[in-house]
């Protein structure tokens, strides 16, 4: 199974001083369950929706031939929320648009999961990110794909909050990473895609 994670800086892992960050640790723990993976992160600082819908298919395709098991998991709004010069880098329309364009495109050749943007320290723009998380949802629920809010059990912990305090206000460290990974661990649309 070849498993591209295709996202930001939250999917690069940024600030994990392990250099694993949610999703390395997610297939360390799938490995230890009998999984064979091939991981490949996808992560790039500050890539916004639009930057991803340009790039998605070729970096996936370029991992993911025909003849294996390949599979997506997107994670990417943050960016999008992000205020530059009193708006919003992309505008909420046009992220939940982008959204729309690329998962409809990818669950046509590949299983697909969505993990929902978690929050940064700024309260102002982690409301943006639960406002964009819930329509997320939305799309991905007409499309059929697996979709995981994270923001509200993240804003809620405590690690995660103080981590990304402590670093650069957005991302967390160790163990807000660690956090994210066991909340998708848990979560039953991974087990179950693992298994199919």
């Amino acid at each position: 199974m070849r498993i591209c994670f295709i996202g930001d800086s939250f999917v690069n892992g940024t600030g994990d001083t392990q250099y694993l960050g949610w999703t390395g640790r997610l297939c360390a723990a799938a490995q230890n369950q009998g999984q064979d993976i091939t991981h490949y992160n996808l992560g790039i600082r500050r890539d916004s929706s639009a930057d991803i819908l340009c790039r998605w298919q070729a970096e996936a395709a370029a991992r993911l031939p025909d003849e294996q098991d390949g599979r997506l998991v997107f994670s990417f709004g943050v960016n999008d929320t992000t205020m530059e010069e009193g708006n919003p880098r992309v505008s909420y329309g046009k992220s939940v648009e982008n959204a729309c364009r690329i998962l409809e495109e990818a669950c046509r050749q590949y299983p697909v999961l969505m993990i929902g943007p978690p929050p940064t320290a700024d309260l102002e723009q982690s409301g943006r990110i639960g406002r964009l998380s819930q329509e997320y949802s939305r799309v991905c629920a007409e499309l059929g794909i697996p979709y995981l809010s994270v923001i509200e059990r993240l804003t809620d912990a405590q690690v995660w909050v103080s981590e990304a305090i402590a670093y650069d206000g957005a991302h967390p460290r160790s163990e807000g990473y660690s956090l994210l990974a066991g909340l998708v661990q848990e979560w039953p649309a991974w087990q179950d895609w693992l298994k199919s």
